[in-house]
């Protein structure tokens, strides 16, 4: 009778091993899984922020564009009324 309870609690012994051992494995797995995603995430955050600042810059030179032409009502001069002037440094001189 004692040898019968024995060898139920060592198999209940072995599979709650088994279980912990399968649960272990299981919550590491998960953890790379949730590390990983953590850093896509700040990948995504990271490409986002530049996005917008990108937006940003965009946005403040169609606004002053759009103040220029409509309110102060500027346009760009034509080629004819265009002359470029030569960069000169000091060395050259």
């Amino acid at each position: 009778m004692i040898t019968r309870i024995n060898l139920v609690l060592l198999l209940v012994l072995i599979l709650c091993a088994l279980a912990v051992v399968t649960s272990q494995h299981r919550s590491r797995k998960l953890y790379v899984e949730l590390q990983q995603e953590q850093e896509q995430e700040k990948r995504y955050e990271l490409a986002w922020n530049q996005l917008q600042l990108e937006q940003g810059a965009w946005s403040i030179h169609a606004r002053v564009e759009q103040i220029a032409t409509q309110q102060l009502r500027m346009r760009a001069p034509s080629a004819a009324r265009t002359q470029v002037v030569p960069h000169t440094t000091e060395a050259a001189r």
